[in-house]
């Protein structure tokens, strides 16, 4: 295609880390193609939003930005305009969008990233629209990635999903799993050891089906994985999600235990607290299966901060079945939680069931978890006051930037007074003495 250098592009991005590794890569295509990035929405030639479907009020918030988006492509006709991600799949998605934004050029999937440079030059020559996704049958893999990040990065070990759960969009816009074969992750990992990356962090919408899909002779699942990774110089810290609890195994645990680099966190989404609730979500396990699984991790790895998902209000909700989510969460003593309220998704077949909760009741159900959830997650991080914790210094934090952040194995975010200048710091592991534990992160000064 012809040169874009000189030409900028602006990406937005929505949702779940996979939508940000998949970001990463349609930066660098771009940018392999000349592009470069832009540093606000109006001094693009080329925007893109890169969209999430899981909930209801993601594909609010992608109507909201379209609309934003008008005005620049009336004051520059020649700006491009792209949609791409889960939501983009969506068929009630791609004809609002064909009969509502007009000034939309295209749209793409999370597994047509590297059409992008053929769509955008055919968006140039011939100025038509191109809003139907090839449907590709073949994951195509070593894209470029630019990342934002040099000490840390997301690496795909899974593709797509086959669970089915009834509240969930995901296996009808990314497909059935595929796991990428093990040869390629490990060059991966190793590719980003030798460019100074210290953690990585291995995904999948269900890490633990990885290899499952294999030939039986060839099989390698989760557990060699990451003790594979392990063993990779230079990577010091190795995190992974997400963990689907019915397919966490005895041997995961034991290798997380055994592998001197696997950090003490694990994201274990329980959803719901009611096996009446779980089973109508197809999630495939019960409550007592899961405090079984919480007990067995934490008497392997006592330390282990677990956090998790929490949907209140799905169809069938009644109070009874939300207490039993509220006894669990606090059986558990989550370290943290991710907090939702149910959002019928088109396609899938909560959306389809006669019992939905009234908005009131689930408001009401998700302030009450909340409310919960923060008091253990304060709990936890006070009961670290006094403690000392490695930490890999990220940078000036978000709000201050006198105050540097960085994340424990634990995945706590640790907020810190520099001694020495940023260059000495970032990309670091240091010693940090915990000072205070707050609900969402932990104050804290340098050890000498």
């Amino acid at each position: 295609m012809e040169n874009c250098q000189q030409q900028k592009y602006f990406l937005s991005t929505f949702g779940c880390q996979m939508n940000v590794h998949d970001s990463e890569k349609t930066a660098g295509i771009l940018e392999k193609i000349g592009y470069s990035k832009a540093a606000t929405v109006e001094e693009a030639d080329l925007i893109l939003l890169n969209t999430c479907c899981v909930r209801e009020n993601a594909e609010n918030r992608l109507y909201g930005h379209l609309g934003n988006l008008k005005p620049l492509k009336t004051k520059n006709p020649e700006l491009i305009i792209g949609v791409g991600g889960c939501m983009a799949q969506l068929p009630s998605v791609r004809e609002k969008i064909a009969e509502s934004y007009p000034y939309v050029d295209f749209l793409f999937g999370a597994y047509n990233l590297h059409r992008l440079p053929e769509l955008i030059a055919k968006i140039k020559e011939t100025g038509s629209r191109i809003l139907q996704l090839s449907q590709e049958e073949e994951i195509v893999e070593d894209l470029p990635v630019v990342r934002e990040d040099p000490y840390r990065a997301w690496v795909t070990v899974i593709y797509g999903c086959n669970n089915f759960c009834s509240y969930c969009i995901v296996p009808y816009v990314r497909g059935r799993e595929k796991s990428r074969r093990p040869e390629k992750i490990i060059a991966e990992i190793q590719g980003l050891a030798s460019k100074g990356v210290k953690e990585i962090t291995l995904l999948g919408q269900n890490v633990n089906s990885y290899g499952l899909d294999f030939p039986e002779d060839e099989r390698m699942d989760f557990a060699d994985l990451l003790a594979a990774a392990n063993r990779i110089k230079g990577i010091t810290r190795i995190r992974f999600q997400t963990s689907h609890p019915k397919d966490l195994s005895d041997k995961l645990i034991i290798q997380m235990m055994a592998a001197e680099h696997v950090c003490e966190h694990l994201h274990l989404p329980v959803q719901a607290g009611s096996n009446k609730i779980l089973e109508a979500m197809n999630r495939k396990y019960t409550r007592e299966y899961y405090l079984n699984l919480v007990e067995k991790l934490r008497a392997k790895i006592p330390n282990i901060a677990l956090t998790t998902d929490l949907i209140v209000g799905f169809p069938g909700e009644e109070e009874d079945d939300f207490q039993d989510t509220l006894n669990l969460v606090k059986e558990v003593e989550f370290d943290a939680a991710f907090t939702f309220a149910y959002s019928p998704r088109v396609g899938t077949k909560a959306a389809e069931m006669k019992t939905q909760v009234p908005e009131e009741v689930k408001m009401d159900r998700l302030y009450r978890l909340i409310e919960v959830v923060n008091q253990q997650a304060k709990a936890a991080n006070q009961r670290l006051e006094g403690s000392s914790e490695t930490i890999l210094v990220e940078g000036p934090s978000a709000k201050k930037q006198e105050i540097f952040a960085g994340r424990t194995c634990s995945n706590k975010l640790v907020l810190f007074p520099p001694k020495r200048p940023s260059v000495e710091l970032v990309g670091k592991e240091i010693k940090v003495q915990i000072e205070k534990g707050l609900t969402y992160t932990l104050r804290g000064k340098e050890i000498d």
